[in-house]
């Protein structure tokens, strides 16, 4: 029930909800791109792992492509977790 609040919070807005809204967003955004990455990489482990079990001959090259879409993975949730530290960093609550 942790919609309720929030939505009260909006019926209200201002522009010193603004700041507050954004931390909200940055914060569940760099979370979902932590665990989207997470997923990722482990469904490609998990897939590397069982594809070089059934074919031990070509476990080089699997492993290979297994690194480098990690990589991509890696890539793309850490230029979600800087757009997140962006927007955090724009807005200042009020003194």
């Amino acid at each position: 029930m942790f919609i309720l609040p929030l939505l009260q919070a909006a019926t209200g807005f201002t522009k010193d909800y603004a700041a507050a809204w954004a931390m909200l967003g940055a914060g569940v955004g760099a979370g979902l791109a932590v665990i989207g990455a997470g997923i990722g990489i482990g469904r490609i482990g998990g897939s590397a792992t069982e594809a070089m079990a059934r074919q031990p001959e070509i476990a080089g090259t699997i492993q290979t492509g297994g690194l480098i879409l990690a990589a991509l993975i890696e890539g793309a949730a850490l230029f979600a977790i800087v757009v997140a530290l962006l927007i955090s960093l724009k807005f200042t609550y009020p003194t």
